[in-house]
């Protein structure tokens, strides 16, 4: 919170039509999460627009950096010692990850318990330091490039549409957040990225968006066309052959 609120940003929103991947991801009887499917299409999306991998840092001057991949930091609502907290954990360079691949790391950080997670152990362990001293890590971490895409990663995922509900205007001391509504049984689904303006502006973005429909309609629906578990849906005819 206190290294998001500083930062210049804007949301860009699209209505998308996403019913190929819909229906590609109706006909396996096991369904990758939506989440999945995202981060992987994010990935992809992110090598063709090289904006998505920049990020403002200062040190040892302030400018400009450009990630040769992707790394993406995904917020988890876990419960610790009776309370719910929100965890973060990156998944590296997810478009070069099967689809399989990241939905099995999605689950495991979901299921497994807390204190086997290592970055989430990590981020205990920090949230017990005295708050100079965590500001000043995280000043550090945040505008020394390297240390930023292994710390912070190079976006965040966060979505609540799996409750019914969607966040307008989530905070990330990120360039880019990803975050989406509620999918309708058409396809039709509201898609926001929140971006720094410092690294780029809305038609970037607004290009960008439209680019991520094509790309979940046809490389991600196309990948998870060919993922294990296809139910073939067979019905009776009139006439007693099975269609």
């Amino acid at each position: 919170m206190r290294f998001s609120i500083g930062i210049p940003r804007v949301t860009v929103q699209r209505k998308m039509d996403l019913g190929l991947l819909l229906a590609a991801r109706n006909t396996r009887t096991r369904r990758p999460s939506w989440t999945v499917l995202f981060l992987k299409g994010y990935g992809v999306l992110a090598q063709e627009i090289p904006e998505l991998r920049r990020a403002y840092v200062k040190l040892p001057w302030p400018h400009f950096y450009e990630y040769s991949k992707s790394v993406a930091s995904v917020a988890y609502e876990r419960e610790h010692q009776g309370e719910r907290a929100v965890l973060l954990a990156t998944i590296r360079h997810p478009e070069s990850r099967s689809i399989s691949s990241i939905q099995q790391i999605v689950e495991e950080t979901r299921s497994e318990p807390i204190l086997t997670i290592k970055q989430f152990r990590r981020a205990l362990r920090f949230a017990k330091l005295p708050g100079p001293v965590r500001w000043l890590l995280m000043w550090l971490g945040l505008n020394l490039a390297r240390q930023r895409e292994r710390f912070f990663g190079t976006f965040q995922l966060s979505v609540y549409s799996g409750l019914g509900a969607e966040s307008l205007n989530p905070l990330t001391p990120l360039t880019t957040l990803l975050n989406w509504g509620p999918i309708e049984e058409d396809g039709t689904i509201s898609v926001r990225i929140l971006y720094d303006h410092r690294v780029m502006d809305g038609a970037t973005v607004a290009r960008a968006l439209a680019r991520f429909e094509a790309i979940l309609n046809d490389d991600v629906a196309s990948e998870v066309k060919q993922l294990p578990g296809e139910e073939t849906i067979m019905t009776t005819s009139k006439t007693g052959t099975m269609e």
